[in-house]
């Protein structure tokens, strides 16, 4: 009896060893980071929620599913960024579709049972989905389409680039004179960083430093290119001094606001030096110090960067 115990142990410790050694050909998925998504270009998902744990795929039958993407029908396969997932095709008793595997190298091969599976690729906001149907050990191979392009922003004035920690980027779908309200499907872009949008037409908010330096331009993406933007503002950086004479040491503690001539307030600030980024055009000053208030009109000229004094008398 001993011995027969002995040898259903090792048989037992022998079946464990094969199914982990199996697992273990499974591909881990790599890293990446994605772009949020706004939800006019989230990717697709099955038509219910994906809200429970990650299925574990059964060790019977694997069959090895190839998968890469390209820009269009004679582009070369993207080599980067992507974000691969795999569903069942099927709802499981609870009504979900269960994320069999997920994956972020650029041309993956996942292990998965004979079934049908719902694949969705993403490269930054622009996605592509296919329904495939795999047989007991049959190889696929499938290269998915993805009509989406690269935008890289930069702010000049005049000849001058601006420098990247003074400037940056929101992205809208559409043209911005189509009417309503939007919400940027890419938000606080820094210059020269590289934006993935599925192809279509855009517009862009240029935001250089706090004040009222805000340009909006419209661009277009085509797949498989990148799009270098230039937006050119028209503007100045201002500094501010109350000072007791001309070419004074600047009085501290002091309460700014910078008006335009009909009285909307641009900017307001406290402090001895402060700076404000303004579009070309006429302006005024108020100094607020132990309880006295004191004003200067000035102008903003493109691309002429200044101190404007305001004398306490």
């Amino acid at each position: 009896m001993a011995a027969r115990g002995q040898h259903a142990s090792r048989l037992w410790r022998g079946l464990v060893a094969g199914l982990v050694g199996l697992w273990m050909l499974i591909p881990t998925p790599g890293s990446a980071q994605l772009l949020s998504t706004d939800s006019l270009l989230s990717p697709p998902r099955p038509p219910a929620p994906i809200n429970g744990p990650t299925a574990v795929p059964s060790t019977e039958s694997l069959a090895p599913l190839s998968l890469s993407a390209r820009f269009g029908p004679n582009q070369p396969v993207i080599t980067g960024a992507l974000h691969w997932r795999v569903y069942t095709d099927k709802p499981d008793q609870s009504g979900v579709f269960r994320l069999i595997k997920e994956d972020r190298t650029a041309s993956p091969t996942v292990m998965v049972p004979a079934g049908g599976y719902v694949v969705v690729v993403s490269f930054g906001l622009a996605s592509a989905a296919k329904r495939i149907q795999l047989g007991p050990e049959q190889s696929a191979r499938h290269v998915f389409e993805l009509a989406a392009g690269g935008a890289r922003f930069e702010g000049r004035v005049g000849d001058s680039k601006i420098p990247a920690g003074q400037i940056s980027f929101d992205v809208f779908h559409g043209s911005q004179f189509e009417p309503g309200e939007k919400r940027p499907v890419a938000h606080d872009i820094a210059t020269g960083d590289l934006v993935a949008l599925p192809e279509g037409v855009y517009y862009v908010v240029s935001n250089y430093g706090d004040g009222n330096a805000v340009v909006r331009s419209d661009i277009r993406i085509q797949s498989g290119k990148l799009t270098d933007v230039t937006i050119h503002h028209r503007a100045a950086v201002i500094t501010l001094k109350l000072v007791s004479e001309k070419g004074g040491e600047a009085l501290a503690n002091t309460a700014w606001s910078v008006l335009t001539p009909g009285g909307d307030v641009i900017k307001e600030s406290i402090g001895a030096f402060p700076r404000v980024v303004l579009e070309e055009g006429d302006y005024v000053a108020i100094a607020r110090s132990e309880g006295k208030v004191y004003n200067r009109d000035f102008k903003v000229e493109p691309g002429f960067d200044r101190e404007i004094e305001v004398l306490a008398r």
